[in-house]
């Protein structure tokens, strides 16, 4: 019979944090023993009176898991004989592809090099599950990142010629969230914004996207969302500032920057789903210094993805997050345009209509009406750029940023 509850070190690669206690039936963290090192607890979540907030790393935990929403993941639990997403993480020791953290049975001697995704071979038996494949393996490994892979897109690691790559799917009946990764990675190049370059594969008539991992066994991502709570946000502050004032609070260089041009290409592609856990910075997960903020990745939920065609103007109220409730609020927040080159977008419509050729679930009708669409944000753009322009000096979009004090993020 397995044990009620395990006890583990919580390991920032080789360094220990904290004695947990997992219950085995949910998989949630019962206890928190003792801290051994403050330092490298995870970014966000309070240590205070030298005791951990059991409910904030419970949260930090469970968000490691594959969500509930995820598609087929009710199929996949019964074909892995588990019965919560949540008990995955144990099985991989809650190793992942995108930072370094994991948990090891208490004595026992197993090192972050011995086990880690980024240097070791993983199973596709989970990630095939996930794509809705049967498995003939009389037994299922369960050691995969595939186990910590966040999102409600179908989506599996694959490890190509020694590079680890994620491979995600779309949605509905018009699968086009890969396409427009694409496009957001074309429009990026043209403008020079770092990204995470994402290319397109096509599997029994379906369409994903792949890019490669940019988190390396030296460094690691934390999203936006943790970086927010190193400290709570007083209510006269807006979720914009208050992001920058964390962000300089842990000396994160060139964020600003980093947001003027996520906000920019956001509003072009018109991204409805930029929340708090897909942006964030990378930081040195052996010094804890941070290198800057990641490129920008996770660009599917754009260009109406799930709209009818009757629904898709570039001039509606297009929802988006995280700051502000639409694009059109969200754009003033951008600080300085100097570094924008819009005539580098020339034909970049035309570009898309060539991205959407090869869909079988995106008609000519559809790609003629994106693609108009698209033209058409850039144009709005600027038109917005030209009017900044033309404001006096003295009319800083920095005093729009601190006069929104009510929170509008999501």
């Amino acid at each position: 019979m397995a044990k009620a509850h395990q006890q583990y070190i919580l390991m920032h690669k080789n360094v220990p944090v904290a004695e947990l206690e997992l219950d085995s039936a949910s998989g949630y963290i019962s206890a928190i023993g003792s801290i051994y090192n403050d330092r490298h607890v995870p970014v966000g979540i309070l240590v205070k009176n030298g005791r951990i907030d059991r409910a904030a790393l419970n949260r930090w935990w469970e968000g490691r898991a594959i969500p509930t929403s995820r598609e087929g993941i009710r199929r996949a639990l019964e074909m892995m004989k588990v019965s919560t997403t949540q008990q995955l993480v144990d099985k991989c020791m809650g190793l992942s592809l995108s930072d370094q953290y994991w948990i090891c049975p208490k004595k026992s001697k197993v090192k972050w090099e011995d086990v880690n995704f980024f240097e070791h071979s993983f199973s596709d038996d989970v990630g095939n599950i996930l794509f809705g494949k049967d498995t003939k393996a009389k037994e299922i490994s369960l050691m995969s990142p595939d186990n910590t892979s966040d999102g409600w897109l179908k989506k599996k690691w694959v490890i190509h010629k020694g590079k680890r790559y994620l491979i995600k799917g779309g949605s509905g009946a018009i699968q086009q969230e890969p396409y427009n990764e694409v496009l957001a990675s074309r429009i990026m190049d043209r403008l020079s914004i770092p990204h995470v370059i994402y290319m397109l594969i096509t599997q029994e008539g379906y369409p994903y996207s792949i890019c490669e991992d940019f988190v390396t066994p030296q460094t690691e991502l934390i999203s936006a969302w943790y970086i927010m709570q190193i400290h709570k946000k007083p209510n006269n502050v807006s979720l914009y500032k208050h992001y920058l004032n964390c962000c300089e609070r842990l000396e994160i260089p060139g964020v600003k920057d980093f947001l003027d041009r996520m906000i920019t290409i956001d509003y072009i592609i018109a991204n409805e789903d930029r929340h708090q856990n897909n942006f964030g910075a990378v930081r040195n997960s052996d010094t804890l210094q941070w290198v800057g903020p990641a490129p920008i990745y996770d660009s599917g939920s754009s260009m109406w993805f799930s709209k009818p065609n009757t629904l898709i103007s570039a001039k509606a109220k297009i929802p988006c997050k995280p700051f502000k409730i639409n694009h059109d609020e969200q754009i003033k927040l951008v600080t300085n345009f100097d570094w924008l080159d819009l005539s580098a977008l020339k034909g970049i419509d035309e570009e898309f209509r060539e991205i959407l050729k090869g869909s079988l679930f995106i008609d000519e009708k559809r790609r003629d009406i994106l693609c108009f669409a698209l033209r058409k944000r850039i144009e709005m753009l600027e038109k917005i750029v030209n009017l900044r322009l033309t404001k006096l000096p003295e009319d800083n979009i920095e005093e729009d940023v601190t006069r929104n004090t009510a929170y509008n993020g999501h």
